[in-house]
């Protein structure tokens, strides 16, 4: 995986799909252990159905998972 050392990290929502991240990520379990990406940009499952998780397989056509590329109304973190 090959990043310019100053490029910033994406997460774009996926209206109806994962959650992409590109740039110098890492993954990690929530003990810190690594989790390899095996490439450069990754899709993170949101709809709970992958049998890839964290990965994104492609469950979310299949199962009608829905989800909007915005934030909720009044949604925030924490």
């Amino acid at each position: 995986m090959r990043h310019k050392r100053n490029e910033p990290v994406t997460v774009t929502l996926c209206e109806d799909g994962p959650l992409l991240i590109r740039g110098p990520f890492e993954l990690v379990t929530q003990d810190g252990e690594p989790i390899p990406p095996g490439r450069a940009t990754v899709a993170l499952c949101r709809c709970g159905r992958s049998a890839r998780k964290p990965f994104c397989d492609g469950s979310h056509k299949t199962t009608g998972f829905r989800a909007p590329s915005t934030p909720s109304p009044n949604g925030h973190p924490g």
